[in-house]
Order: C-alpha cells, then structure tokens, then sequence
C-alpha cells in the first residue's frame, strides 16, 4: 500500500509540475502577444470613453477609459474634476505610481496657461494615463464603467503596461470631446 501511494504521490507531483511548466508558458506567450510595437498616435474620444492607439493612421488597439468625475467639456482649472481636450504630449512614464504605472500628459500647454490666467485661476496638472486604484473594492471591469479619478485617464493594469511598452517619451495624444 505504502508503494502505491509513493507512486501515486510520484505521478501527481509529475503531472502538476508540468502544468504549471505548461501554464507559465502559455503565460509567456500571453505577454509576448501583447507586444503590439511602437505607436505614433494616442487619440482619446471623451463622448465615448475610448482610448484608441494609433500607427501610420490606422488603429492598433483601443481600450476603455475612466476620466475625471465630471468628464464633459475641457478642464479649466485645478480640481474641477475634468479631463482636459485638446493636443498634447506624454511627455515621461512614472513607474512608482500609486496607481500601478502612470504615462504624464504635458497638461496645461500655454493656452491653457493663458486661459486660466484670465479667468484668475490655476489651470492645474499632474494629469496622466494610469491604471486601477489599489484601494478600489471594484473589480477593473467595474471601475472602468464608471469615471472616478480627478481628471486623470485610467486604464486596466495591463492595458497601461501594453501601452507604457508601444509609447516612447514625446508620443502625442489627442483628447476629442
């Protein structure tokens, strides 16, 4: 009996050490097929909470965002809860951000400077693609149904790390209405 069992063990301990060989392959290729190149465009439709990355005009991949709480119209000044419109830069890549990786977009450009100066406010800034909040108790499919952060543009954890490995620094972005 004790035998068998030896050899029951022996098989079993085989069997899920090759899965999991299998798994991490398959984990690997995963990841490798998501390296989708370098993109030249990143253009964010706000009415459609759609991020869309580009290359020579054509569209690569598109993902769904989160923006700021109060998504409609172009922000104007610091904590109005609004994403900004308009062209931009991702201008550097935090990899310590707390939520998990974050992509700066060059918010506020001098018009938007000068706007605020004449309504006698700060434009704000800080704004950036990032993805989920740790401290969320929403899965990453419930948090991008809803707009949650300050103006910020979030996407799902490996969506911003497909997206921090098809940009370089100095990659424009568009933000549409």
């Amino acid at each position: 009996m004790r035998i068998l069992f030896t050899s029951l063990l022996a098989v079993t301990l085989l069997f899920l050490s090759a899965q999991s060989h299998a798994n991490s392959a398959a984990q690997v290729a995963v990841r490798s097929a998501s390296n989708i190149g370098k993109i030249d465009l990143v253009i964010v439709k706000k009415s459609e909470a759609n991020m869309m990355l580009m290359r020579n005009g054509q569209i690569i991949r598109s993902y769904r965002v989160a923006m700021g709480d109060r998504p409609d119209g172009h922000k104007v000044q610091e904590g109005d809860q609004r994403t900004p419109e308009g062209r931009y830069i991702l201008d550097y890549k935090k990899s310590n951000s707390a939520y998990h990786r974050a992509i700066h977009i060059s918010y506020p450009n001098e018009e938007d400077k000068l706007r605020a100066e004449t309504l006698g406010v700060k434009p704000g800034g800080q704004i950036m693609i990032h993805g989920q909040n740790p401290h969320s108790n929403l899965t990453p499919d419930q948090a991008q149904r809803l707009n949650w952060t300050d103006g910020c543009i979030a996407l799902k954890n490996e969506e911003i790390d497909e997206l921090w490995q098809a940009i370089e620094t100095g990659t424009p972005i568009e933000i549409w209405p």
